[in-house]
């Protein structure tokens, strides 16, 4: 079954639900930088995306620099921005 592609009414509505996150220019893909206390708790923070991503079968980019960490959604298989995405942004942010 193939990943549709959100329609840009369908991704201006989502990130409208979804503060925090933006929209990338350069790619069809959105992005939120999380900072915390120190590199144990955005790792810990790190893990528990893993997990979650890990049981969507859909795995974020993303990178870690001391209490920071930058996570960048994109569904490759649908060249672009999909439903998956905002669901993982949305459990995401329940994590916080």
């Amino acid at each position: 079954m193939a990943i549709a592609q959100l329609t840009e009414t369908e991704r201006d509505e989502a990130l409208a639900g979804l503060p925090g996150w933006t929209l990338l220019a350069e790619r069809p893909a959105i992005f939120r930088d999380f900072a915390f206390r120190d590199f144990s708790e955005a790792f810990a923070f790190m893990t528990r995306v893993a997990l979650l991503a890990e049981s969507q079968d859909h795995h974020p980019e993303w990178s870690n620099v001391y209490n920071r960490v930058h996570i960048l959604l994109t569904t490759h298989d649908a060249g672009g921005l999909s439903a998956r995405d905002i669901r993982l942004a949305r459990v995401i942010d329940a994590l916080l």
